[in-house]
């Protein structure tokens, strides 16, 4: 299978499962909804029943922005202009490439939600694995069986990307970057051996992100009950057909750009009043929904190619099997006999 066709099986099983896709982006909102309802109630309690709540009320008000900014402390130093609109893709990259610690609160929701992906990735990727429908009884077992296999190799990938955060990234941009641009008086040069280290330490993440996406997938369409074991299997997998895995990486990579680009084109800056709020908050939130989406496509491309580079017979949607039969398993059951 080519990069190319296992991108086009990862859009047809995700658009098969729409439920997924909806249940992924409610669990987001449900895990931030604790964080806007504090950051609403700061707000309250700032404005009052002064006259510039009359103002943000009806629009945006920049000066008491910088004055709530000013005096604000934990969720409140979140709350900047840059979360608006295209600002919050840039800041998220930006904080992500740089290094930067999140609020204690951030952080804590952040781990919450790792938690419960790990849960639910599971069942993700089961569902994505048998290109059928599993009903929420099947699908809550996949994430109940495969949760502390994954739990454990969560724990293998929080070590990888702590050294690449803590001891790679300081290496790259302090002990070798610093002094390479510590005396450079053309700004373009210093520039350039920056975006240098970028990319080196973007390949490092991505090279990580590659191992662990295809380890996850090994154990669940293999059954595997060994962490380490998936993981080992996954890098051999990655190494001869890396290729193929990065190909399809880029694709998936590529999509998710474009609609970047097409948000950054599209989404209007801060709201004044009336509709526009209405306006900024609707395309916000269809920004959030296609991002989820192609995360899903990123796993069911994946899959596809992990599944027909490995020749596992084709998934079918024949009469449901027995649980807990691995997604292997219902495959060999199910195939055409032809290619038994």
């Amino acid at each position: 299978m080519t990069p190319w066709s296992a991108f086009r099986h990862g859009i047809r099983r995700v658009n098969g499962a729409p439920v997924v896709v909806a249940g992924l982006v409610a669990v987001t909102l449900l895990v931030a909804l604790p964080l806007s309802l504090a950051l609403r109630g700061m707000i309250e309690a700032h404005l009052g029943h002064s006259l510039a709540a009359d103002a943000v009320a009806t629009g945006t008000s920049y000066d008491w922005w910088q004055e709530f900014s000013a005096q604000a402390s934990g969720l409140g130093t979140t709350f900047v202009p840059s979360i608006i609109g295209f600002g919050a893709v840039l800041d998220n990259l930006s904080g992500l490439l740089d290094n930067l610690p999140l609020a204690s609160t951030i952080a804590g929701v952040t781990a919450a939600w790792m938690i419960v992906w790990s849960f639910l990735s599971g069942g993700v990727l089961d569902r994505l694995a048998r290109a059928r429908k599993t009903r929420s009884q099947g699908f809550f077992a996949a994430c109940g069986t495969y949760f502390w296999r994954f739990a454990r190799l969560g724990v293998v990938a929080g070590l990888v990307y702590y050294l690449l955060f803590a001891y790679v990234h300081r290496w790259l941009f302090s002990t070798i970057g610093g002094p390479l641009t510590r005396d450079l008086t053309v700004e373009r040069t210093a520039f350039a051996i920056t975006l240098a280290g970028y990319l080196v330490f973007g390949l490092l993440l991505v090279g990580a992100s590659i191992i662990f996406d295809y380890a996850r997938i090994r154990i669940v369409v293999e059954d595997r009950r060994s962490a380490v074991g998936g993981l080992i299997a996954a890098i051999r997998f990655v190494r001869r057909h890396a290729g193929g895995t990065i190909g399809l990486y880029l694709l998936n990579a590529g999509s998710y750009v474009a609609v970047v680009l097409i948000y950054a084109v599209f989404v209007p800056g801060a709201p004044r009043e009336g509709l526009s709020a209405w306006l900024v908050l609707g395309v916000g939130q269809v920004y959030i929904v296609v991002r989820h989406y192609l995360k899903l496509v990123f796993y069911g491309s994946q899959t596809a190619y992990f599944q027909g580079a490995l020749a596992h017979a084709a998934y079918t949607a024949a009469p449901p099997v027995v649980w807990p039969d691995s997604p292997a398993a219902e495959a060999i059951v199910n195939a055409d006999p032809a290619l038994r």
